[in-house]
């Protein structure tokens, strides 16, 4: 069974082809109308309003809090009864340096804050906070799906490998729309999502 959704679609595929479809055209709608540059960088609440923005015609949780706990394999990220509190230290975690942003975007993982949408609401947010403090992004297309996967199921116990691997693709195109389109294209396919190309809805906005 799907994820209770807007759209009354009941099975994981049409739903996954239609959440790719409709969240991509809300991503290039974030860059296009300067909406990131309004989102606090490295609070929760500036990543609140990037995943309800992207999952607004999806999700009723869009933006919100997640209220169940939630587990990938045998790792169970932060439970609801401590998400607030992780989410507050989070927000107080300094951020003026590389690896000061890194570490917070891996804490930010672990707390997984909503019931899905996490990992790809996160690295916009990640760049958001590269591009406020240190004048630079990650251009994702550079960045290897299994090499980015396995970095991160270890960043938890050791942030070396994710470092490394980040900081051999950031760019200081921030504001160069192809870059952020290939990039929101390869964190999809981090998640599985391949149907659509983001430039596909490039004048929809």
């Amino acid at each position: 069974m799907a994820l209770d959704n807007k759209l009354g679609i009941e099975t994981d595929v049409e739903l996954a082809r239609e959440e790719e479809r409709l969240t991509k055209a809300r991503a290039l709608e974030l860059f296009e109308g300067g909406l990131l540059d309004s989102c606090e960088a490295g609070t929760f609440a500036g990543l609140a309003k990037i995943h309800g923005y992207l999952f607004q015609d999806v999700y009723e949780f869009a933006g919100k809090r997640r209220t169940v706990n939630i587990a990938k394999g045998s790792f169970r990220f932060v439970p609801c009864l401590y998400l607030e509190g992780a989410l507050t230290a989070i927000d107080k975690m300094p951020q003026s340096t590389y690896d000061e942003i890194i570490e917070k975007y891996v804490e930010m993982n672990v707390a997984h804050p909503f019931r899905e949408g996490n990992g790809r609401s996160m690295r916009i947010w990640l760049d958001c906070i590269l591009k406020s403090e240190l004048g630079q992004v990650v251009d994702w297309s550079l960045v290897n799906k299994e090499d980015y996967l396995f970095a991160m199921e270890r960043s938890p116990v050791r942030d070396t490998e994710i470092k490394a691997l980040l900081a051999s693709a950031l760019t200081g195109a921030v504001d160069d729309r192809q870059v952020y389109m290939k990039g929101i294209d390869a964190s999809y396919r981090y998640e599985g999502y391949s149907a659509y190309r983001t430039e596909e809805f490039h004048g929809q906005t």
